[in-house]
């Protein structure tokens, strides 16, 4: 039964299709099958009338399972499964509404293993890749207890606050990144093709040229002779730290407490790391697992070394006996309001709903702090490249200045 499993999976190649559905709306996507007869059946069965459906081709390029595509599944999943579709085919509808040939596969695994009598936190264990130890764990409490549905919806929730953050905090970071790209690809073309220009017109002059000018030659004359190893240098040095930052746990933990500490951006990283950490753990404790075992996960999933340095020791006094405010307090590193509502939480014996009230709050507090760098970074980045490219401008006109006020 394995050995056909296997070669059924190998015979699947991607699809391209095209068509209408029911109401006669135009539509598309990809599927992967044995066939295109295969792919043809399947939309029948949507409803979908299929035009055109051929192979994709070979150099065609690969999709990849997002964590925005996990999100969606789990989102889906917990609304069939709270609806009351059985599971294998809730699995079934879900797989065939992506478009995504490698999460259909991977649904389709999932399935398979369902089927023959794994349990569901089992099927996705097998899948470290997209499922993590925090989703299995709460999969796991929710099987056990008999909410499955109530926990893949605090998933899906959750998992959707955590892709916002993340995406709020890429869009903060790209605008500079992108602006200083920019402003390095236009200094390089200053470097390379204006400054020579005004160099030869110059030493046509033979006039004795001011320190500021001379020194921008100079600096173009070296930009012009050695851009291949300038350029070299820098892609080797990008390959190089991506290379170590993957491999070397000590760099990523420093680079990680240093990001506390940039300033501007490390505010609003710290923001987002105690937003992210409250709601991993609030959802947690939600669906019953026990605290230590919560707060192992919780380190796992608070995306910064510092942080999750911290949440270990919170487990290990914990498990000692110590309270989860006396030890938050110990840790010096979590915030007062985390603190304080963390003790309400023990005393009333609501801490799940008070931990969610912070995460509730810092995401809103990293709505605001992206908001105020957005409008802060603009102002600083003209300066910043008014001067740069003013210093450069005015380097080169000087000796025109120089040679006008003679007359």
């Amino acid at each position: 039964m394995a050995l056909a499993k296997a070669a059924k999976a190998v015979a699947e190649i991607p699809f391209i299709w095209e068509g209408t559905d029911k109401l006669g709306r135009k539509t598309k996507g990809e599927m992967l099958a044995a066939g295109e007869a295969v792919v043809r059946q399947s939309l029948r069965r949507q409803g979908i009338t299929a035009s055109k459906v051929r192979k994709q081709g070979f150099f065609a390029k690969a999709k990849r399972i997002s964590e925005k595509d996990i999100a969606l599944f789990t989102r889906q999943l917990s609304t069939m499964v709270k609806a009351g579709v059985p599971l294998l085919q809730a699995f079934d509808i879900t797989a065939r509404s992506h478009s995504n040939p490698a999460l259909q596969r991977l649904l389709g695994i999932i399935k398979a293993d369902v089927e023959s009598g794994s349990a569901l936190n089992q099927a996705f264990r097998r899948h470290p890749k997209y499922f993590d130890a925090l989703y299995c764990n709460l999969v796991e409490a929710g099987e056990q207890a008999g909410i499955l549905e109530t926990v893949l919806d605090r998933i899906a929730s959750y998992k959707e606050k955590i892709l916002a953050i993340k995406g709020k905090i890429k869009s903060a970071l790209m605008y500079p990144a992108i602006v200083i790209v920019i402003a390095f690809i236009i200094t390089a073309g200053i470097m390379l093709f204006v400054i020579p220009t005004f160099k030869q017109l110059y030493e046509g002059s033979g006039a004795e040229l001011p320190a500021l000018t001379a020194m921008v030659i100079y600096i173009s004359d070296l930009f012009v002779k050695w851009w291949w190893a300038v350029v070299g240098l820098l892609v080797a040095a990008v390959l190089l730290f991506g290379q170590a930052f993957r491999r070397s746990k000590i760099l990523r933990d420093r680079i990680d407490a240093l990001s506390l500490k940039i300033p501007v951006f490390g505010p609003l990283i710290e923001k987002a790391t105690v937003a992210r950490w409250s709601r991993t753990f609030s959802s947690l404790f939600a669906a019953g697992v026990p605290m230590v075992d919560a707060l192992e996960s919780v380190a796992g999933a608070s995306g910064n070394a510092v942080f999750e340095a911290a949440t270990m020791k919170l487990r290990t006094d914990i498990a000692t006996g110590a309270s989860l405010t006396a030890s938050l307090q110990a840790a010096k590193i979590f915030p007062n309001m985390l603190i304080q509502m963390v003790s309400i939480g023990e005393e009333s014996g609501s801490l799940d709903s008070m931990v969610e009230k912070v995460a509730d709050y810092y995401e809103r507090e990293v709505d605001d702090a992206v908001a105020g760098i957005s409008s802060l970074m603009e102002p600083i980045i003209m300066v910043v490249l008014g001067t740069l490219i003013g210093t450069i401008v005015i380097a080169m006109y000087l000796p025109i200045f120089k040679m006008g006020s003679a007359f």
